[in-house]
């Protein structure tokens, strides 16, 4: 059990470190062809915090343990928003009551809501397969080419220059393979020990687990008051998380949906975002404080199923 534990936390340790250095390298890049902060926070930032999931996920249906891959990615949607971006607006109120971002973060997040719509819907037939995939990737890419026509809008000033980015995006994905391996595999063995079921460890430990990317990087912008990228990279992982890493392994691989709840539960957690943005900062950090309970009364749930 100790060499079990170990192997987590080493797990988690690479994931981490992986996905910031190769966030870190691949918003060098970015800022290097000259696009706005809203757009980093969408793609490069939230695909880059979102590897833990896809690497995790893809190893997950390639051997079979499907109940973990899945109930990761609907696990990290809804601890996306129930309980990182609620503790980011909890700590900074002003994040999503910006006049002038606040347009930008509604449109981004009606597109999130449709991917979790589309999700939910191609689920009730209690499977994905490459006719789901297609669907996902499809409106996927229907999406990158939105982001990409609004590519500029609030440009802001580049960070200091980041020495070697594209070496620093490579070494960031081999660590981030090399991870989610060791947290995986961990993952099942915990299970197995405890006997707690699969799909309960990916809904809550796995999830978490590679959701610690989204909350560092997530919670650093919001201490630095850069909402756009604090926000956009929640948005960016959500739709990336179901979109596109549901996409790519659905088209190889049939998964069987163990049950609906948790989607029901994702799509609200989607769609009670849009409460951080209609209010004052009072407002704002009461909702947020609403979405974090929530979150809390669904693990535990989980929890007490089991």
């Amino acid at each position: 059990m100790i060499l079990v534990i170990a192997s987590f936390i080493i797990g988690l340790i690479l994931l981490l470190k992986g996905a910031e250095v190769a966030v870190s390298g691949a918003e060098g890049l970015a800022f290097r062809m000259g696009v706005s902060a809203t757009t980093i926070g969408l793609t490069v930032v939230a695909f880059g915090t979102s590897l833990p999931e896809f690497f995790v996920t893809t190893e997950a249906f390639y051997t079979g343990t499907y109940e973990i891959g899945l109930a990761n990615i609907t696990g990290s949607n809804i601890a996306n928003i129930g309980l990182i971006l609620a503790l980011c607006v909890l700590l900074n109120p002003s994040l999503t009551s910006s006049r002038h971002l606040r347009p930008r973060f509604l449109k981004d997040s009606l597109l999130m809501l449709a991917a979790t719509l589309l999700y939910a819907v191609l689920s009730l037939r209690g499977l994905i397969d490459w006719i789901t995939g297609l669907a996902f990737l499809s409106l996927f890419f229907v999406i990158l080419f939105f982001i990409r026509k609004n590519c500029h809008d609030d440009m802001t000033d580049p960070p200091a220059e980041t020495r070697y980015p594209l070496v620093k995006t490579v070494l960031g994905l081999g660590a981030v393979i090399l991870g989610s391996h060791l947290l995986l595999t961990s993952a099942v063995d915990i299970a197995a020990i405890l006997g707690i079921p699969e799909y309960v460890i990916g809904l809550s430990l796995v999830a978490i687990g590679t959701s610690l990317p989204e909350l560092a990087t997530s919670l650093i912008a919001a201490v630095k008051n850069s909402p756009a990228i604090s926000v956009g990279n929640i948005v960016g992982s959500n739709i990336f998380n179901l979109l596109f890493i549901l996409g790519i392994n659905s088209l190889f691989t049939t998964v069987p949906i163990p049950g609906y709840t948790d989607t029901l539960v994702m799509t609200g957690f989607a769609a009670g975002i849009f409460g951080l943005f209609f209010g004052s900062r009072l407002q704002n950090r009461a909702w947020a404080l609403v979405l974090l309970v929530s979150y809390v009364i669904f693990i535990t749930m989980v929890f007490g199923a089991w």
